[in-house]
């Protein structure tokens, strides 16, 4: 009996030693080096595994910057909006290249179809989804191409960046906002658009995205965009386009001169984190106070009144 404990003992001892043996060179065999500036640069990251970068999480991030910089010596396309300049300024540092630095970004919301602006037509009662509801109907107000307020915005930030405004019912962004994107891929109606954030973080942009002709869109909204031009002739910077009865202010050449903003009809152009506008003083012209060069004129008028007179006089006498 102890000798067959013995023998069992000794045979599943050399079959472990064996396996692992043999475990050992496949293992050397089929071995996936992998860069250690990857663990280098995900280090750095800041594991928000947002997706903003446009990878599936920062690891894929740290994989796919660590290659770029061996195969072409640069980081080109790449940017993690959470992190920003300063991570991404790191990250070469490790990787010995120069990053020049990117614009930041903020998520801006192009609606205004407020409950005053877009008074509701109809109730809806359903899925608390805009997803859902986007696929069922135009909306309360009316408005195929506005917001509809059921908040697939909010739920998709993680950074507390967004919420809904109870007397709009709009979304509204704040300065947490890392411009990750994920609000922009959760709207359905592809109304909020990531721009840059401006200088003092001022922003002028179209508050609409309908596309409709200028009497359909204002039917079911009385701040929609008309696509009347009047912004594109103004811009003396070729900064504004109009596409399919919709204006666009493009913000790498807009100079926040804001001459769009006063010639605007519906109020449809935002203008964020500007100082409140001078009144404009009307011309007031004063009875008793007449311009120089009226004044002179009609002295000379009156000199040559008397002359004539003068002259008439000696002529009669």
């Amino acid at each position: 009996m102890d000798n067959i404990i013995i023998i069992s003992t000794i045979t599943l001892s050399s079959l472990g030693i064996v396996s692992a043996v043999i475990l050992y060179f496949i293992a050397n065999k089929f071995k996936v080096y992998e860069d250690p500036k990857i663990d280098e640069v995900e280090e750095l990251l800041p594991l928000a595994n947002c997706g903003g970068c446009g990878f599936p999480g920062c690891r894929a991030f740290a994989e796919v910057t660590v290659k770029q910089a061996k195969d072409q010596q640069n980081l080109e396309e790449l940017f993690c909006p959470v992190g920003g300049n300063e991570t991404l300024q790191n990250i070469g540092n490790i990787l010995g290249l120069e990053i020049e630095a990117k614009d930041p970004m903020i998520a801006v919301i192009r609606c205004n179809g407020s409950t005053a602006n877009s008074p509701s037509k109809v109730k809806y009662e359903g899925v608390n989804s805009c997803a859902f509801a986007h696929a069922l109907y135009s909306g309360e107000g009316g408005c195929r191409y506005g917001c509809l307020r059921l908040a697939d915005c909010v739920d998709a930030c993680e950074f507390d960046a967004i919420h809904m405004n109870p007397e709009t019912d709009l979304p509204v962004v704040n300065n947490k906002c890392t411009a990750c994107g994920a609000c922009v891929i959760a709207c359905p109606r592809n109304i909020i658009e990531l721009r840059k954030k401006g200088p003092k973080k001022r922003r002028v942009f179209i508050s609409c995205v309908n596309s409709e002709k200028g009497g359909h869109a204002k039917k079911n909204c009385a701040v929609a965009c008309i696509g009347c031009g009047k912004c594109a002739k103004v811009c003396k910077f070729n900064a504004i386009t109009i596409n399919s009865f919709l204006a666009y202010i493009n913000f790498d050449r807009c100079t926040l001169c804001r001459k769009c903003v006063e010639v605007c009809p519906t109020t449809a152009i935002w203008e964020v984190n500007f100082k409140p506008r001078k009144p404009k003083l009307e011309n007031i012209t004063i009875a008793t106070e007449k311009p120089k060069e009226v004044v002179d004129k009609h002295s000379i008028a009156c000199e040559k009144t008397s002359i004539l007179h003068s002259q008439a006089n000696i002529e009669y006498h």
